[in-house]
């Protein structure tokens, strides 16, 4: 009996004295920044930021060219470009001139490649980097959230919790999330990406000269890369076409093969996957904005206003918005609104103005319900404004609501956005887009030139079920309760 008591003594005693040195050390800790991790940030960022401070440049100069008439706009038009200019020449762990793949065979050896590798083995290499880079920036972001929920976080616990816990395991979701993530690096990371540049291979090809071995004469000779391309041509069943994972008769390795005009395949999808990735962001946002701004505004004053509202939806939504898009992407065409990003911006700006309805009515029910409850009818009491009930009492609901229909709603947008490319609207030639890729190959589909059309379809229907296995799997980090067919029912009525 004494042992027992004195064991559990002993036992009570340690307990006590290890928790209270877990939470003196915890207290410690609390106060400490996380050195370690803010190191290996600083690498991560110092690696690659010539390439983040010209991608930022240089779509801000592109955004900002079309309004410089001369004045103050376009000084810092030419400030932008020089700093784009000045950050493409700053070194780079995965710059294309450290690990270059363009090279040529000298009758013994590879020259002018990575080590010495074929070409096809130093793209790979490049490819690998460039994806080893992006996980290890993910997992950073993913360690710095658990030290500030384990060491900074006043709260042991909070709903946010259990959402991404259920998301971890929704492997639908997972597959999804990974999806999304590889086709953001692909856009964020495509000059890298690519074998060549949309410089070299397709706006002035003739004004660069590549080296190659010319087997007939057993010697190294140069030639325009206009005119290597011309002789690279993918039409048909011709010999000089180059499928996926060939070299053409110039030692130019291409992943996807080539085009009818024999520009580079993959460069032309890398560089389309940042258009898309823009494009779907902008409209998307806009779309958001609008949506919950008038789900808010609706659900709060109910009435004529939520009338209005839904007067205004149904008139869009009756229209057909193929059409409607093919109208207003005609009619705008000749504006200012598409010089900006090679008419990219029209098209988010067309997009949001035709797509907001559809996730406003997926917003308002949920608006309407917590602009019903007790807390709300309380902060009118109290006399709060508006504005601040708005935000601080109905916003926080339906944020979750906007996550899931915007990732939906994203890849709509992209599917849009290859549609009307497609079609010869959109994006402004010779711009490369997904779209005009497919109808580059429409005419080659049976024939051995068959990847032209089959590839950026594939890619196309590959990252828009990511981003809707992306949005299946928030609803349900979210919603635990809910389900496909009430989920379909939210999307078509929404809640109305």
């Amino acid at each position: 009996m004494t042992d027992v008591e004195n064991s559990t003594g002993v036992g009570r005693s340690t307990d006590t004295t290890d928790h209270r040195r877990r939470r003196t050390r915890d207290n410690t800790l609390r106060g400490r920044p996380p050195v370690v991790w803010l190191v290996v940030g600083a690498v991560l960022l110092g690696l690659q930021v010539g390439a983040l401070a010209s991608f930022v440049a240089g779509l801000l100069a592109d955004s900002v060219a079309v309004f410089a008439g001369g004045g103050p706009l376009g000084t810092v038009t030419t400030l932008l470009q020089a700093t784009e200019s000045t950050a493409q020449s700053l070194p780079t762990l995965l710059s294309r001139d450290l690990v270059s793949n363009q090279g040529y065979w000298n009758g013994n050896r590879w020259v002018g490649t990575f080590l010495g590798l074929e070409p096809a083995a130093a793209w790979g290499v490049r490819v690998g980097l460039v994806y080893l880079y992006a996980f290890a920036v993910a997992g950073w972001a993913v360690v710095g959230y658990r030290l500030y929920r384990t060491r900074y976080r006043v709260a042991d616990w909070t709903p946010r919790d259990d959402v991404i816990g259920r998301l971890r395991s929704h492997s639908w979701g997972i597959f999804g999330l990974i999806v999304v993530f590889m086709f953001i690096v692909m856009a964020v990371f495509a000059p890298t990406l690519g074998p060549t540049t949309v410089e070299e291979n397709m706006r002035n090809s003739y004004e660069h000269e590549l080296d190659y071995w010319n087997a007939d004469t057993g010697e190294v000779e140069t030639v325009l890369v206009g005119e290597a391309n011309l002789n690279s041509q993918s039409r048909g069943s011709n010999a000089e076409r180059v499928l996926p994972f060939q070299y053409d008769d110039y030692n130019r390795f291409h992943p996807f093969g080539t085009l009818p005009n024999g520009r580079d395949l993959f460069t032309f999808i890398a560089a389309g996957s940042r258009i898309s990735l823009v494009i779907g962001l902008v409209s998307v946002g806009l779309s958001a904005s609008v949506a919950a701004s008038l789900a808010m505004i609706s659900a709060y004053y109910k009435n004529r206003v939520d009338l209005g509202a839904v007067l205004v939806s149904d008139a869009i939504m009756a229209m057909p918005q193929l059409l409607l898009l093919i109208m207003l992407t005609s009619v705008l065409s000749n504006t200012w609104l598409n010089d900006i990003y090679s008419g990219g911006f029209l098209l988010a700006i067309i997009f949001a103005f035709t797509g907001w309805t559809y996730m406003w009515r997926s917003l308002r029910g949920p608006a309407l319900q917590v602009a019903g409850r007790q807390w709300v009818d309380a902060a009118k009491g109290f006399g709060q404004r508006p504005r601040t009930i708005m935000r601080k009492h109905i916003l926080p609901y339906i944020t979750g609501y906007l996550l899931i229909y915007g990732s939906m709603t994203l890849g709509g947008a992209i599917i849009s956005i290859a549609g009307l490319s497609y079609l010869g609207l959109g994006v402004a030639p010779p711009t490369p887009e997904w779209g005009r890729a497919i109808n580059l190959g429409q005419d080659y589909v049976r024939t051995g030139s068959w990847h032209i059309s089959l590839i950026p379809g594939l890619l196309i229907t590959l990252v828009v079920t990511g981003f809707n296995a992306l949005g299946d799997g928030v609803r349900d980090a979210i919603d635990p309760q809910s389900d496909a067919e009430t989920a379909g029912q939210a999307g078509r009525g929404g809640g109305a």
